[in-house]
């Protein structure tokens, strides 16, 4: 009922922990670990002080992510936006809903003293999943 989701298409997680899980169980969701800017190819972070170029980075990581669990950015319920700096909120704000032409989902947006590798946004996700056979 529980299962590990990992695609090329997004940054291997540089810690302990897995880009997303599916949770078959009830209906089947997604729970899609944050992603921040890093390029899937290189590993390095996109637009070392552009927040734009490092909301579109993370947000395209993340659809990825849940492509790859068989969900979409049509199917999230819930996001969470980390910024290093709220100043940045309207920016990141711009760049994400660009994603959603209509109906986005639940969100919540706070400001955190620091994000990994030094990145100025992060963003998670809680989507409908398909399961397996459906």
């Amino acid at each position: 009922m529980r299962r590990v989701v990992t695609t090329v298409g997004a940054p291997k997680a540089i810690g302990p922990y897995s880009q997303a899980v599916v949770w078959s169980g009830g209906g089947g969701l997604v729970f899609c670990s944050g992603q921040v800017a890093l390029d899937p190819a290189s590993g390095d972070l996109t637009g070392a002080s552009d927040v734009r170029a490092q909301a579109r980075r993370a947000m395209e990581n993340l659809k990825s992510v849940l492509e790859a669990a068989g969900s979409g950015f049509d199917k999230v319920v819930k996001m969470t936006i980390f910024l290093a700096d709220m100043g940045d909120f309207a920016a990141v704000n711009e760049v994400y809903g660009s994603y959603f032409v209509a109906e986005p989902p639940a969100r919540s947006t706070v400001q955190v003293a620091a994000l990994p590798r030094g990145a100025l946004v992060e963003i998670e996700a809680i989507g409908i999943a398909a399961t397996p056979g459906s």
